[in-house]
C-alpha cells in the first residue's frame, strides 16, 4: 500500500515537468536595420504574444471558481478530522468527514485536469511560468497526498479502530497535504494572475 502511495506521488509530481520538455521557440528574425550615422542599431525584440483558445479560457474560469472552495473545505476537514482523532466515532461526524474528504478529492480532480491542460496549452508563455510550474507541482503533490490520505484511513471494526497507528499516519499525511495545497493556493492567489 505504501509503495502504491509513493508511486502515485512520484507520478503526480512529474506531470508538470513534461510540459517543460518542449524545446523553446526560436527567436523571430530581426528586422532590417536602418542606417543612422553609419552605425547599426540593434533591433528591439519583443516576446511573442501567446494566443489562447476559448477552451483555455473556459477551463481557467472553471479552475478559478472551483478553487474558491479549497480553503473552506480544508478548514472543515481539518476540524472534523481533529475532532474524530480526539474522539473516534462511527456516527454523523465520521460521515461528514468522509463527504468533505471526497469533496476535496473531487475538487482536486477537476482542478488537476483543468490546470494541467491549461499548463500544457500555455507552455510557450514565459510570463509567470515559474509561478505556474511551482503552483502545479505543489497542487499535484497535494492531490497525491489526498489520495494517500484516503488510502491510509483507519478502519473500524465494531466501533474500534483496528490499527491505532493508521490514525496517526492518516492525520499526518492529511495535514501535510493540506499544508502543501494551501501554500500552492496562496502562491497563485497572491502572485499569480
Amino acid at each position: 500500500m505504501r509503495l502504491l502511495t509513493v508511486v502515485l506521488l512520484c507520478c503526480s509530481c512529474s506531470l508538470p515537468l513534461v510540459a517543460q520538455d518542449q524545446p523553446d521557440q526560436p527567436d523571430p528574425p530581426a528586422a532590417p536595420q536602418a542606417q543612422n550615422s553609419g552605425a547599426q542599431q540593434p533591433a528591439p525584440t519583443h516576446p511573442a504574444a501567446t494566443t489562447y483558445s476559448n477552451g483555455y479560457e473556459v477551463r481557467l474560469k472553471i479552475h478559478k471558481y472551483a478553487s474558491w472552495a479549497t480553503l473552506p473545505l480544508f478548514a472543515t476537514e481539518l476540524a472534523l478530522g481533529q475532532s474524530l482523532y480526539n474522539n473516534p466515532e462511527t456516527g454523523g461526524k465520521r460521515t461528514a468527514h468522509i463527504i468533505v474528504g471526497t469533496g476535496i478529492i473531487g475538487l482536486f480532480g477537476v482542478n488537476s485536469v483543468t490546470g494541467a491542460w491549461n499548463l500544457w496549452e500555455g507552455r510557450h508563455d514565459t510570463d509567470g511560468r515559474k509561478i505556474r510550474i511551482i503552483h502545479s507541482i505543489l497542487m499535484l503533490a497535494s492531490s497525491g497526498g489526498f489520495v494517500a490520505t484516503a488510502a491510509t484511513g483507519p478502519h473500524m471494526h465494531h466501533g474500534i479502530i483496528t490499527n491505532p497507528s493508521d490514525k496517526s499516519l492518516h492525520r499526518d499525511i492529511a495535514v501535510a497535504s493540506i499544508g502543501t495545497g494551501t501554500v500552492g493556493y496562496l502562491l497563485m492567489l497572491l502572485k499569480g494572475r
